[in-house]
């Protein structure tokens, strides 16, 4: 199958993508949000395990409840009830980063935090070029909302979104320069070409 470019330069969604955190209450078309979960579902994961799972919230009460597990100085707090939707990755332990229930790595069983990142990245970026918004949050008291949302046993909350429409693109905050991040060979040595 021949290679085929959709309607975005990734590069040029990876440089415009912006933390979004004020929503028109305008709902998002459902063959949208397939395309949207479906990016998400093509992330990479460790030894395919995809062991991410994703709630849509579109219930105002339901949101309601996800916004009160955040600290009142979070500054999404207002998208979760303007948004017309929140997303919810939840991951299955003791898959990602282990076989047969034993970790293979130092990291332990947070292999799935990592997948979920991937997940979620894969989720904004195409959620960007379909002209929506998005914010990782990941500050939040994971229990209530793992209550809240009836997750099962041996499954954990790792990160929340609001997505919708927005009206004013948030200016981009500055980033490092690639010099002052970017080593070679080992690291504090300087890269040179």
């Amino acid at each position: 199958m021949p290679f085929r470019r959709e309607s975005m330069e990734l590069l040029t969604a990876i440089r415009e993508r912006r933390s979004v955190r004020k929503y028109k209450s305008k709902p998002v078309p459902e063959e949208i949000l397939a395309e949207i979960l479906n990016a998400a579902r093509l992330a990479p994961s460790w030894a395919n395990t995809q062991t991410w799972r994703f709630i849509v919230v579109k219930d105002q009460q339901v949101k309601q409840q996800l916004q009160e597990t955040m600290r009142p100085v979070n500054p999404c707090r207002e998208a979760f009830l303007q948004a017309p939707i929140i997303i919810c990755v939840v991951c299955q332990k003791g898959q990602a980063g282990c076989r047969q229930g034993e970790a293979l790595t130092d990291k332990g069983d947070t292999w799935y935090m990592f997948d979920a990142g991937l997940a979620m990245e894969h989720l904004v970026l195409a959620a960007w070029d379909q002209g929506l918004g998005t914010c990782h949050v990941g500050s939040f008291d994971a229990a209530k909302a793992e209550e809240i949302l009836g997750v099962p046993h041996g499954y954990a909350i790792v990160e929340m979104t609001p997505l919708g429409y927005f009206d004013d693109q948030p200016e981009a905050r500055p980033r490092k320069p690639l010099d002052e991040i970017l080593y070679l060979n080992k690291y504090g040595e300087a890269y040179t070409k």
